[in-house]
């Protein structure tokens, strides 16, 4: 097995095990903070931090752009291109920070006041909520230049602890929250301030002590300046229609039917990221290798990788949502008592559209490789666009809010259909390799596993019986289909000879 092989398959386990600490503590968090804050203050912490969520795109793009210019500069082997692109990204940062607060205070503020369905004796906590949340959003925007070169040079296993280190201080903050003689809102959202404040300091530390790229210094090149800034100024382009479908739906949930059934959808939120983390993590891992291997002309070994990360991504987030999704109903009742309605059929449309994206991440990869993203930008956005008011007219003509996920679930469908077509001139995708390597694969395992699973699961009479044995039936089978159709002859050889290695 080649070192790159290793060094991914050795980075995808570190940031596993990171993910099922994650999982656990924050489905356990979810629990506790819905019982100490209430349905009602929980549905507000949502909205009002979708609010600012609707900003908060600058995270995903900015990252997206500091890391590719980075992984481009260290595929070359430039390390003094790597510097400045460290630099110019410390600069741009803040330059946004600043924009985000901004916007942040007048449009923002606007719609805070203007639009959101808060009770009126929870307004003052609400804002309060909202200024704190902006807060919490600009450290997360300044800690993404290290966040990038940490996953530019794939040191996961720091990556891992830290985010696990994130994760424990969180659920402390909440088992603080019965003791504090404090709106405990208002008190929940200071906190999770503070720690944000703790991760960026132990980012910095961490990154200026352990890589010699680094170390801030001025840069004049205003020509990597303009790339970085027009790169992630369409990221930034599709990084709102993103909001747009993912919070500003949320929104129009919120003025439509109200504060209870936004924690419905966060609870749905909170489940698929849970579930959906296992697959960026491994995606993750893969993400620094996609973009090396174009930097340095590798195209096979760079085409090769789209394809077993797609597959592969699509197989590993199954083998969860199968099992949860037949089980939701069960599953829900177990880890919040008292389930909100359409929690689960949220829950249900959420993960299926995770399947769609699993899929997809590896192609938007591909396209942040080669560095001109804006055509594709421009044509997905619509797609994005189009989920908002869609969503607007069927709440309008009364229809159930489940539809606003059925809804994202056919535009992420259509989008992915559109990314095929267009990868086939970008990048010169075979389509007819893709079909029958990638998606052929997926829809006989995935297919014939959830209906071995769906029919054994009927067999038994209790709700546990049926839950345990789901998982262990739905794993099997997965896992007997993926190694019989879903690997070719080469991704089984390097399995095997990945597995000798752990057992010698």
């Amino acid at each position: 097995m080649s070192s790159k092989t290793t060094r991914i398959a050795r980075n995808t386990l570190a940031l596993y095990f990171r993910q099922i600490v994650i999982m656990l503590v924050s489905l356990y968090a979810v629990r506790v903070v819905l019982e100490t804050l209430g349905a009602e203050d929980y549905g507000i912490y949502n909205v009002v931090g979708g609010v600012v969520a609707l900003f908060t795109f600058l995270n995903t793009a900015l990252t997206s752009a500091t890391q590719r210019f980075l992984n481009f500069a260290l595929g070359q082997n430039d390390l003094e291109q790597a510097r400045n692109v460290y630099s110019t990204s410390l600069i741009i940062h803040v330059l946004v920070a600043l924009l985000f607060i901004l916007f942040a205070q007048t449009v923002g503020l606007w719609f805070f006041h203007n639009w959101l369905n808060i009770p009126y004796e929870r307004q003052v906590a609400a804002f309060v909520v909202y200024q704190f949340s902006i807060v919490a959003a600009v450290i997360s925007i300044l800690r993404i230049p290290y966040r990038a070169t940490i996953i530019a040079y794939e040191r996961m296993s720091f990556f891992a602890m830290l985010s696990i280190a994130e994760a424990v201080l969180m659920l402390g903050a909440i088992f603080l929250l019965p003791v504090i003689q404090f709106d405990k809102l208002m008190a929940y959202a200071v906190l999770v301030c503070i720690i944000g404040i703790v991760i960026l300091l132990i980012h910095k530390v961490y990154c200026n002590r352990t890589f010699e790229t680094a170390r801030f210094r001025y840069c004049n090149d205003r020509g990597l300046f303009r790339q970085l800034f027009e790169f992630s100024g369409w990221s930034v382009f599709g990084g709102i229609a993103n909001a747009s479908r993912n919070h500003g739906t949320n929104i129009l949930i919120n003025i439509f039917h109200g504060v209870t059934v936004n924690a419905a959808m966060g609870i749905a939120t909170q489940v698929n990221v849970a579930v959906y983390q296992f697959v960026s993590n491994f995606q993750t891992a893969f993400r620094p290798q996609i973009i090396k291997s174009y930097s340095a002309k590798d195209y096979d070994y760079f085409m090769r990788l789209i394809f077993r990360t797609s597959k592969v991504s699509f197989f590993l987030l199954f083998v969860f949502v199968l099992p949860l999704y037949i089980n939701a109903d069960f599953v829900l009742q177990i880890w919040l008592n008292n389930v909100p309605e359409y929690a689960v059929a949220f829950t249900q449309l959420i993960l299926l559209s995770s399947l769609v994206s699993a899929i997809i991440g590896p192609l938007w990869m591909s396209i942040q490789a080669t560095g001109d993203i804006k055509k594709y930008q421009l044509i997905v956005s619509c797609f994005l666009f189009a989920s908002l008011p869609l969503s607007f007219l069927i709440l309008r003509i009364g229809f159930s809010p489940v539809w606003v996920l059925v809804i994202r679930v056919g535009l992420d469908i259509l989008t992915f259909i559109w990314r095929i077509l267009f990868l086939r001139i970008k990048i010169k995708l075979p389509i007819t390799g893709f079909f029958f390597e990638v998606i052929v694969p997926i829809f006989i395992i995935s297919g014939v596993s959830s209906v071995i699973t769906v029919l054994l699961h009927n067999l038994f009479t209790t709700d546990w019986n049926r839950l345990i044995m789901s998982c262990i039936i739905s794993t099997v089978t997965i896992g007997c289909f993926v190694w019989l159709f879903g690997l070719n002859r080469q991704e089984k050889k390097m399995l095997l000879k990945w597995l000798n290695r752990k057992h010698q």
